[in-house]
């Protein structure tokens, strides 16, 4: 058993049944709750029903695929979602993450790294709800909201995914301070990784910079 309560539930979106549940059953044996699907379509009725705590998602899907199921699963509530991929292309990964994805891994991967993307993924989002940091920031035109988690341009509401308000909201504490991407990994996603972690800073950057 994980330190993670059991009551967290992970809902795997994977059309692969050898990959989901080998997945399923290592984050079982942490601790957690897990519920399949196999295709896009029920992966998005899953997640309205369970109100899952992440979502794990295969990029490639029967159906509809993972890059839309995001959209329509962080439509109806925000929730972090773990992207999967078999491709290493920047393209991929920047749509992913353009459309709401948190963080994202190429497979082939090993679990005990997934396990601890999974980890970092929801310490994230239990210290947000712990609201430790509430003061909203001022910098020019920019003003940011910890404890509503927004983000206004000029008083005007900008849509950013999770982890991009949570990248803005630690660059803008320490304004003029130059951070490594390793910084940023452990502070920001709460794991340091070497290459595939550092991408992932530049492409939220780059997405946060659009």
């Amino acid at each position: 058993m994980g330190e993670t309560s059991p009551t967290a539930t992970i809902v795997i979106v994977e059309d692969e049944p050898a990959i989901a549940d080998a997945l399923a059953a290592r984050l079982r044996a942490e601790g957690f709750a897990v519920e399949v699907a196999h295709d896009g379509l029920r992966g998005v009725e899953l997640c309205a029903r369970m109100e899952p705590d992440l979502v794990v998602l295969d990029v490639m899907l029967p159906g509809i695929d993972g890059h839309e199921v995001c959209r329509r699963v962080q439509r109806d509530r925000p929730v972090p979602v773990l992207m999967l991929t078999a491709l290493d292309a920047e393209t991929d990964l920047l749509v992913g993450l353009g459309v709401g994805a948190d963080d994202y891994m190429t497979k082939p991967f090993s679990q005990r790294e997934f396990v601890a993307r999974v980890r970092a993924l929801l310490r994230r989002v239990q210290r947000a709800a712990d609201g430790s940091a509430t003061r909203a920031i001022t910098a020019g035109p920019l003003t940011i909201d910890p404890a509503r988690r927004e983000i206004r341009l000029d008083g005007r509401l900008v849509h950013l995914t999770p982890t991009e308000f949570d990248l803005v909201h630690r660059l803008a504490q320490r304004p003029g301070i130059v951070f490594t991407r390793e910084q940023l990994l452990e502070e920001v996603w709460g794991y340091a990784d070497g290459t595939a972690g550092e991408r992932t800073v530049d492409s939220h950057v780059a997405a946060v910079r659009r």
